[in-house]
This record gives C-alpha cells, structure tokens and sequence, in this order.
C-alpha cells in the first residue's frame, strides 16, 4: 500500500512539473478523460530523426507528418499496430527534450496522453531525442548551425566556434543534466504504462567518432567535405555517451543505433543516411537524416528485443 502510495505521489509531482513546464498532462479523472485508459502498444515520442519527414516550404508544426519509411513506421508494420487505434505518434521534426524551438518532450507525452496511449496495454514507448536542445553556454541550436558551422568551408567548425557562437557547446552535454531535463516525463510513463518498455534509442552514425570530417554527397558524384569540424563530431560523440549514461540514470532501455548502423555514416560508400539527391541511398529522403535502410535496421533491432 505504501509503495504505490509513493509511486502515486511521484507521478502526481512529475504531472505538475511537466506542467509548470508547459507540457501540462492530462490527469485521470478529469472531465471528458478515460479515467483508466487500456493504452496504445507503440508509442513514438522524438525528433526529426523519428519523424523522419519535414516540409521545409510549409514547415508543418503539428506533428502529424511521418515519413512512410520512417524508423517508427517500420516498427509498427512488424508490431501489426496502426494509428490510431493501437500506435500513437507525435514525433516531430524540430523537437527536443525542453529547450529546442520545436515540441518538447513533455508536450508531446501531452499530445500522446490525450490519445489515451498510455496504459496497461502499452508495450512499447520509444524517446529520442537531444540534438536539437541547448546546451552550456551557447543558445545555438544544430540546425541553426549547420550553415554558420558545419558547411563553413572558410572559418572551420571547430572547437572555437562554441565561443563565436557558431556551434551549440558540446562542454554542456552531460549523462546528469539529460537525465533530469526527462526525469519528469520518464516518471509520468512509467507510471502510466506500468508493462511498457521504454527504450531510449539513439542517434544513428552520422560521422565517424572521434574524427575531424563531415561529409554530405550531392548526387552521389560531388560529395562536400569539410575537414575542419571537430565540433560537430565531438558534439554527436557527447550526445551519444549522453543518452547512455541517462538511459541507464533513469532506469530505462538504452538502443545503440550507432553502433547498429557503424560504417555507413554520410563520409561511407555505403550511407544508410541521406545526402542531396543521393541515388546511394534515398534520391528523395531528408538529408541529413537516415535512409530507408538505415531506420529498416533500428525497426527491426526494437522489435527483435522488445516488439514481441
């Protein structure tokens, strides 16, 4: 009794707090709310990396775009679930965990909420998310530093970048302050899907750890290279020791995407991620973002260990 007494309390106050956040979720008993919701079995909570999808002319906010092939999408396939009756999926380009311009994490447990997703019944809940946070000292975002950075050719993408404000500060990154900028929303979940695996999937290799080049072909014939972007490298380095150490802080799964798709980052012959019209992978596909193959192998890794 007092177990689930504590319990209860520790997802009322995670409730609150998403809500001062901005992320307020909808409570059990409220009016018009199921009081005791089944759940749904998948549940897709990230960022572009998940969504997989993004209209640059319309820049579509409302997280309802996914791309067909996308990591998520797959998933459900082997899982037989569909939206909406048995797969919930608000990911969305843009997101991040509670500093990025786009939905939160909170707000999109909102949007799942909402949907009556989570419950006894859910089996599986996936979160990625991180690149597009804020971080130390820098008030730069990836994306907003891909053209003042990581396709600067002239100045470089190195460490110096973080201080000219080019580049979000990698320094910043840690395992700790991850965990606690989730903690709230980790709590609201495991609570209300009591059976569910929460697996914390990460970033697939975009670049070689540890190395200086970033790499982006453009019909696969005119590929850039950029030989000066240690901060960008060591950036994705630190968000995947990141997600590690905060999967294990906050008692939940951990999938190593990088390690699954190691060898085909954007610098391969073989990228299972997206360049610029690149026939090697999707002609068609997000740059930047995973390829048909590439979100084929995080699908099937997530259901091999937790899709049954």
């Amino acid at each position: 009794m007092l177990g689930n007494t504590v319990r209860r309390l520790c997802a009322t106050a995670a409730a609150v707090a998403m809500t001062a956040a901005g992320g307020a979720v909808t409570a059990a008993g409220e009016a018009g709310a199921d009081p005791a919701p089944a759940g749904k079995e998948l549940v897709a909570l990230g960022d572009s990396f998940s969504a997989n999808v993004w209209n640059i002319i319309e820049q579509e906010t409302d997280c309802k775009r996914h791309g067909k092939t996308s990591w998520p999408m797959q998933l459900a396939g082997l899982m037989g679930v569909a939206e909406p009756d048995s797969m919930s999926n608000p990911s969305c380009p843009g997101a991040a965990i509670d500093s990025g311009p786009g939905w939160t994490l909170a707000q999109q447990a909102q949007r799942a909420d909402k949907e009556g997703a989570f419950g006894p019944n859910t089996k599986v809940v996936t979160i990625q998310f991180g690149l597009n946070d804020k971080w130390g000292k820098s008030d730069q975002t990836l994306w907003n530093s891909l053209q003042d950075c990581v396709f600067n050719l002239a100045l470089g993408c190195e460490a110096n970048a973080v201080d000219e404000g080019r580049m979000p500060d990698y320094t910043g990154v840690s395992g700790s302050l991850m965990a606690k900028r989730m903690s709230n929303a980790i709590t609201y979940i495991k609570y209300y899907a009591p059976n569910a695996h929460i697996v914390f999937v990460g970033y697939p290799e975009v670049f070689v750890p540890g190395s200086s080049t970033v790499c982006l072909s453009i019909l696969g014939v005119a590929p850039f290279v950029n030989p000066r972007a240690t901060a960008v490298v060591e950036y994705f380095d630190r968000i995947d020791q990141a997600q590690r150490e905060a999967a294990q802080q906050l008692g939940i799964e951990f999938l190593d995407a990088r390690a699954l798709t190691a060898g085909h980052g954007l610098c391969s012959s073989q990228p299972w991620l997206n360049g610029v019209a690149d026939p090697r992978a999707d002609i068609d596909g997000l740059f930047f973002h995973p390829s048909t193959q590439g979100d084929s192998v995080v699908a099937h890794a997530i259901y091999d260990r937790y899709g049954h």
